[in-house]
């Protein structure tokens, strides 16, 4: 065996990420997010067919990292703006790009109303349980206790309420057709977020509805921790209170192999 024979290629950058340098934070897992998706696009052929709408919030810049078509929406409007786009252009696929401070507060509206219509589009929802891009304030996701620099003492559910469980609301929507929630900390659950963005995307280019995937993602630097110790926290501490899992999934989604 020759070293030209050995010099198999077995991971490169996928076509739909350019070569932009990344403005995230060391250990942050939104570029895990970025890589799944682009990957899962370019198995699916999908790229000159996809429309992004960028949030507001850390992955504002979500547009510079991925070669696709992307748009801008105001804080926390991604879904209606991914609405108007799908039905004015069936035929692309539209994905929408928001972290918990953009769709689990401000707009939460929103994404009640586009799943509860069914609208055919995607939302990738990161939830890191903090506002990230803006110092770490407390988040709808924020756990019981946990000291962010609004809620300095801890999440105080006396006053401050109860942390949004994303997943499990929207998947009480008629109009929702896949609803799950994965997590970005160790690679056995990095490929079944994968297969979900996968099965995510294939729901809505059969036209089965509105679909989403909450991807449970780590931020060492609000966080106060090293990427390591956030990996544990997450484990430890996000999972036990947004339990992973499938919450509504279309019987045709169910029949797809992937």
């Amino acid at each position: 065996m020759t070293l030209a024979d050995m010099e198999t290629l077995v991971y490169a950058r996928p076509a739909s990420l350019t070569e932009m340098p990344t403005h995230y934070c060391p250990g942050c897992t939104h570029g895990v997010a970025h890589r799944l998706i682009a990957e899962v696009i370019d198995e699916m052929n999908l790229r000159e067919r996809t429309i992004g709408v960028a949030s507001v919030g850390c992955s504002v810049f979500a547009y510079n990292y991925f070669d696709f078509d992307w748009v801008q929406a105001p804080h926390g409007r991604a879904p209606a703006m991914a609405t108007g786009i799908k039905r004015v252009l069936p035929d692309r696929l539209v994905i929408t790009y928001q972290g918990d401070g953009d769709m689990a507060s401000i707009g939460m509206g929103e994404v009640v109303h586009a799943a509860a219509r069914g609208e055919n589009i995607t939302v990738f929802f990161i939830n890191n349980a903090n506002y990230g891009m803006t110092g770490g304030q407390m988040a709808p996701t924020t756990l019981p206790g946990q000291k962010t620099t609004t809620s300095p003492h801890g999440r105080d559910v006396e006053t401050q309420g109860y942390p949004v469980r994303a997943a499990e609301l929207i998947s009480t929507l008629e109009g929702a057709s896949y609803v799950v929630r994965r997590s970005l900390h160790d690679p056995k659950n990095i490929r079944l977020a994968k297969k979900a963005i996968r099965l995510a995307l294939e729901t809505q280019v059969r036209g089965l509805g509105f679909s989403m995937v909450e991807l449970l993602s780590i931020c060492p630097t609000n966080w106060g921790m090293t990427p390591v110790q956030s990996l544990k926290w997450l484990e430890e501490h996000m999972i036990p209170y947004f339990p992973l899992g499938d919450y509504k999934v279309h019987p045709a989604v169910a029949e797809i192999k992937v």
